[in-house]
């Protein structure tokens, strides 16, 4: 590591550092202005983002980048400045009755300095989402985005320089070897998006600080599809769910359960539904490529060991994609599990499915993996739905559909076990950056004098009574 980068990092931290110390509890003016600016910064790039972000992807639709990315940004911030008085505000917490009339109360106070690693899928949304937590919560802010989208990266690092003091909110660009020292930073908190083995160097790295980490990993997302489902709007949501980004979501659907006599209808129906989004491939503007030719390479070996260990694949189009970073839409049936699309996270635009015959067997396959960012149910909502989800793990479950449980800003969105720790969005991104401190005020006339020295029969005549009534 070029000692004189490890320097820059350092004195870009210590900057934010003593800018946060002139100013460790920035009033709700500062943190509105903050947010608006923020605001105004996608307002005006909004455009441009989409333009680098498909020259990054070499093609990805804008529509997915407004809708996926800007949009759900402008719905955070909206959100954030309606709600973001009330969460400054100290609460008053219940106090025991023998410590009357004292008053508790919990207060939100601002961290520090805060670290951010974005990653390259979402490379807007998941970079500012965190940022506009730590802000509201009254904090610095570094960030780290992807070196595998640099059009972006570069756009995201000019723009906040637009629109924000190096003390404020900072980008640091560069390769893996910048993201390492990055985060081996003594940040106040450090908020990391990304692989589940990335994570776990970051976790790494911020322990020798005990520095501490929200972790948003990913996972294999199972879809359960119950005998009681609607076949055709089943087939429609998945296929949305699956080809967003191409596949390239951390809360994607990875793979599907289905009876087993509605494995082969089902695949014929999602393959129908793939087409029905996207009438052609190559030259559709609505259907985004692959980040890069190493990614597709690894999504394509996925589909040969698929089809050389007896896998059948249905394809969603006939046309060739050759000449770009597209990939064909893939559903596999027939799947065995030492295939090596059932051993990691697809990330892509191949969907395989497996059958069960009872319920358990579905939840049984669930519980033999990790546990995952997300999970998906279609069916009646009724009893069998609820035995899933008291029996099973995930980060957050969306019914009948797919992915939309991250959009809810008045819901935590995160991960459990190896799919992250922590959660962010609205409240929860607040609570995320911020110390809730607990305060006692005791007044001066207050009954803990009672159990002051000297000791005597009053002090123990006393101690009884309270350890009755407390």
């Amino acid at each position: 590591m070029d000692t004189t980068l490890k320097e820059q990092l350092h004195l870009q931290f210590e900057c934010q550092r003593a800018a946060f110390h002139r100013e460790p509890y920035p009033s709700l003016e500062v943190r509105r202005d903050r947010i608006h600016r923020l605001k105004a910064l996608i307002d005006k790039h909004g455009e441009a983002f989409a333009e680098a972000i498909s020259a990054d992807f070499s093609h990805r639709s804008h529509h997915e980048t407004h809708l996926a990315e800007l949009f759900m940004l402008q719905a955070g911030i909206k959100h954030t400045l309606k709600h973001l008085k009330g969460w400054m505000q100290p609460r008053r917490m219940p106090t025991a009755l023998h410590f009357l009339p004292g008053l508790n109360k919990l207060m939100p106070q601002p961290l520090g300095v805060v670290g951010v690693i974005s990653p390259w899928n979402y490379p807007v949304q998941l970079a500012f989402a965190p940022a506009l937590a730590a802000m509201a919560a009254g904090n610095r802010v570094m960030l780290k985005p992807s070196e595998l989208t640099p059009k972006t990266s570069a756009l995201l690092a000019r723009t906040v320089a637009e629109y924000f003091a190096p003390d404020e909110f900072t980008v640091m660009t560069g390769d893996a070897h910048v993201a390492k020292q990055f985060a081996e930073l003594p940040f106040a908190h450090l908020f990391f998006t990304g692989s589940t083995a990335i994570g776990r160097v970051v976790a790494k790295a911020a322990a020798a600080n005990l520095t501490p980490v929200t972790l948003e990993l990913g996972g294999k997302t199972p879809v359960v599809v119950h005998d009681s489902a609607d076949l055709a709007l089943t087939a429609e949501r998945i296929a949305y769910g699956k080809l967003l980004n191409a596949g390239q979501t951390c809360v994607a659907p990875d793979y599907v359960l289905a009876p087993r006599d509605q494995v082969e209808p089902l695949a014929k129906a999602i393959v129908a539904a793939m087409r029905k989004l996207y009438p052609t491939l190559a030259k559709n503007r609505d259907y985004t490529a692959i980040v890069s030719a190493r990614h597709l390479a690894r999504l394509q070996a996925l589909v040969v060991d698929a089809k050389a260990q007896g896998g059948k694949l249905h394809t969603s189009h006939k046309e060739k994609l050759d000449g770009t970073r597209k990939m064909m839409p893939t559903v596999v049936t027939k799947v065995r599990p030492s295939m090596q699309l059932m051993q990691e996270e697809i990330f892509g635009p191949v969907l395989p499915i497996v059958p069960y015959d009872r319920l358990d067997d579905a939840i049984d396959t669930i519980r033999r993996g990790e546990h995952p960012l997300a999970l998906y149910w279609f069916g009646d909502v009724g009893a069998e739905c609820e035995r899933l989800l008291q029996a099973t793990h995930a980060g957050g479950v969306t019914l009948n559909d797919c992915l939309w449980h991250l959009g809810q800003e008045d819901q935590p969105f995160g991960g459990v076990g190896a799919s992250g720790q922590g959660a962010y969005h609205g409240v929860w991104g607040f609570n995320t950056f911020s110390h809730r401190k607990p305060v006692f005020s005791n007044p001066s006339l207050a009954a803990t004098q009672l159990l002051a020295p000297p000791y005597g029969t009053a002090f123990a005549a006393l101690l009884k009574v309270l350890k009755k009534i407390a």
